[in-house]
């Protein structure tokens, strides 16, 4: 096995706010509701991490207050932390985010994926190749990479978040 880049990360405990309660409303097919961040944070925290068996979330990698959504303007901002500086995973992390979003939200969405700032070395690098929908089409059609991507959102769906 290759050796890891983070071998020993730090790993969290999701608070138990973190989890949302349905109401009647939202599961009537008959009323529309409007999406908002806590949604589209339930749809990438359970992402596995491509170097260890632990969520996104679990990592910190994604935070419920790094997601804004202006559903009005059909606009998602998310920022996510790598777990150092340098990870060379950070772009993979970021293309899994956009997979989900992308295979879950309608496509009226703008959604844009960014590096937080100063979380990593390289993350000007990173958020241009996250933003570029020729890059991502280019990046999907690598067979291997996306096998890596569905691996990592295979198992965010065993554990009950599965794309709707």
């Amino acid at each position: 096995m290759p050796e890891l880049i983070n071998a020993n990360p730090t790993i969290y405990t999701p608070s138990k706010k973190s989890h949302r309660v349905i109401t009647p409303e939202e599961e009537d097919e008959n009323i529309e509701d409007k999406i908002d961040s806590r949604e589209v944070f339930d749809l990438i925290r359970s992402i596995s991490d491509p170097e260890h068996p632990l969520t996104l979330e679990e990592l910190n990698v994604t935070q419920l207050e790094h997601v804004t959504v202006d559903d009005n303007n059909d606009r998602i901002v998310i920022e996510f932390t790598p777990t150092i500086p340098h990870c060379s995973m950070a772009t993979l992390i970021g293309l899994c985010i956009r997979v989900r979003l992308l295979r879950s939200l309608p496509e009226r969405f703008k959604v844009d994926i960014n590096v937080r700032k100063g979380t990593h070395q390289s993350e000007q690098a990173v958020n241009k190749q996250l933003n570029d929908k020729e890059r991502v089409a280019a990046a999907l059609e690598n067979t291997h990479l996306l096998e890596v991507v569905n691996q990592c959102l295979t198992t965010a769906n065993a554990r009950g978040n599965i794309d709707k």
